[in-house]
């Protein structure tokens, strides 16, 4: 098959699964094209927000549609590395038994992998799964297991702070994108999350989406094809080196923030993941729209959240993080010039 052709019936598949997922959770348009660009982009998400608001529903309605296995561990205190690599229990005979745990059961199958609540988890689990997120693979049981079509979908309870361990820079490095995940604001769609029954049963709800729409062992295939067929000129390269170089140094493009000593904020700016990360969403965001060729837009798009927990502040700034990193992140848009 052409392969323009073939990228433009994934394209109208990717546009559908995103359709009927915004029938199951509604208001939240945004946060839906975002985790379709990560999909594609083959990026991983952490996903902040209060409870409630269908974070878990949003990705199990995903991972209906694109196939393969769902699993979701919760984040614990006393949870340990090997909790997600093998599970003992006494079976019926009452004779002990080592099982596969939650990253191994589904073997290659596993596409959906959600950890809630991932700063509940000590260090050490955290580490295990950052080591999941990019190799794709775990050894255990003396072999190395392969997960290649995975997507880690984690989300960071920001209200409690009590046995709770903050990720580290390079762990938050490793996610494409952080999202957040807010209320609904609109009334008729708060309405209807409060008055249609419909939504009252999650389960039902995620029915409505069409199982295995997406065939989800091309994945990896099509989000290469993706890549290289996205092109970009000079200009909007040099324009995505400007806005590198502002994360880093954004004074020098004139970025203010009132009552900022702006030259004690940034201790260290996006790193060349990150912003292979953001050129790599950015293309999956133009792809959507129908083009093979990248406008600014493109890449404003998704900088947010590619940018925005990619630029570490000095310690004195680093507690005023959740308001000052939006601040700049708007900022640098505003002061870059775009072509």
């Amino acid at each position: 098959m052409n392969t323009d052709h073939e990228l433009a019936d994934w394209r109208a598949l990717a546009l559908r699964l995103e359709h009927e997922v915004a029938q199951v959770v509604i208001g939240q348009a945004p946060t839906l094209r975002l985790i379709n660009v990560a999909i594609f982009a083959r990026g991983h998400v952490l996903l902040e927000g209060d409870v409630g608001v269908g974070k878990t529903t949003v990705l199990r309605a995903f991972a209906r549609g694109i196939g393969g296995d769902f699993e979701r561990v919760e984040g614990t205190v006393d949870l340990m590395p090997g909790d997600l690599i093998y599970h003992t229990h006494v079976d019926a005979d009452g004779k002990p038994r080592i099982d596969p745990g939650p990253l191994l059961r589904h073997g290659e199958r596993l596409t959906t992998f959600f950890f809630n609540e991932i700063n509940r988890a000590r260090p050490q689990v955290q580490s295990l799964l950052l080591r999941a997120m990019a190799e794709r693979t775990v050894s255990a049981f003396g072999r190395e297991h392969r997960f290649p079509h995975m997507t880690v979908f984690a989300d960071r309870n920001r209200i409690e702070k009590e046995e709770t361990f903050e990720l580290a820079s390079a762990a938050r490095d490793r996610f494409m994108f952080e999202l957040g995940m807010s209320k609904p604001v609109d009334r008729e769609v708060r309405r209807a999350l409060v008055f249609d029954t419909a939504f009252h049963d999650a389960d039902r709800l995620i029915e409505r989406v069409t199982p295995g729409l997406l065939p989800w062992e091309r994945l990896n295939e099509i989000g290469a094809r993706i890549q290289h067929g996205v092109r970009s000129s000079q200009t909007l390269e040099r324009y995505v080196l400007d806005l590198w170089e502002a994360s880093e140094d954004p004074q020098r493009f004139g970025v203010r923030l009132s009552g900022i000593d702006m030259d004690r904020l940034v201790l260290a700016g996006a790193s060349p993941r990150g912003m292979s990360a953001l050129l790599r969403a950015a293309r999956v965001v133009a792809w959507l729209d129908g083009r093979s060729h990248l406008r600014p837009d493109d890449v404003q798009a998704v900088l947010p959240t590619v940018l925005g927990h990619r630029i570490f502040f000095t310690p004195v700034h680093e507690l005023r993080r959740a308001e000052l990193a939006p601040a700049l992140v708007r900022a640098i848009m505003d002061q870059v010039a775009a072509p």
